[in-house]
């Protein structure tokens, strides 16, 4: 995949329930030229998920596919067999409707995305105020158990650390402020 410098990306980055989606989905509709990166993933579709929509589901041998053909611009096993990554033909999709594509990944999705695409990404790390508040943001959510929002919350210690190594941090203490600040470093960023 050639870099044009017009391929602007904008990559949000949190611990889970640190609310970069919240930010993310604020941010598209304020700023109409962003168009969102729909992910690729290994896993089956749930219930009313849509192929193409929420993710593109290649499944397990199909994501292996991909990798060995070059098709992703990043990629990470998260747990064993469970892969999700950005295919080139997503970001190119976008570019060629002259749109700048915003992504909403994990933190090392996020510092892949940063490597790959160098000056045309600006990378930004959404700080939950505490490790409480984002165990609180988990356990209200009432979508997982116990021992999954355990999980969640040791890789977020992990993930917490690596935050200097993202362009920009954004505290999410009052939600209004954070959308604010995205929006003004977004808009810089891009020129608008």
């Amino acid at each position: 995949m050639q870099l044009q410098p017009k391929n602007k990306a904008i990559i949000f980055s949190a611990p889970s329930g640190a609310g970069k989606t919240t930010i993310v989905h604020a941010l598209l509709e304020k700023i109409p030229t962003l168009e969102f990166s729909i992910s690729a993933c290994s896993r089956p579709i749930r219930g009313n998920e849509v192929n193409g929509k929420d993710y593109y589901f290649l499944g397990v041998e199909g994501f292996k596919k991909a990798i060995n053909d070059n098709a992703l611009v990043e990629w990470e096993e998260v747990y064993p067999d469970q892969f999700y990554g950005t295919l080139n033909s997503e970001l190119e999709r976008i570019w060629q409707k002259g749109n700048s594509v915003i992504f909403d990944v994990d933190v090392v999705g996020g510092l892949n995305l940063k490597k790959s695409l160098g000056t045309n990404a600006l990378s930004i790390f959404v700080m939950p105020p505490s490790v409480e508040s984002l165990e609180k943001r988990l356990r209200s959510r009432g979508t997982e158990t116990n021992e999954k929002i355990l999980m969640r919350l040791e890789k977020a210690s992990i993930e917490l650390k690596r935050a200097p190594e993202f362009d920009l941090i954004i505290e999410n203490k009052v939600l209004n402020h954070a959308i604010d600040n995205a929006y003004q470093a977004v808009s810089t960023f891009l020129k608008l």
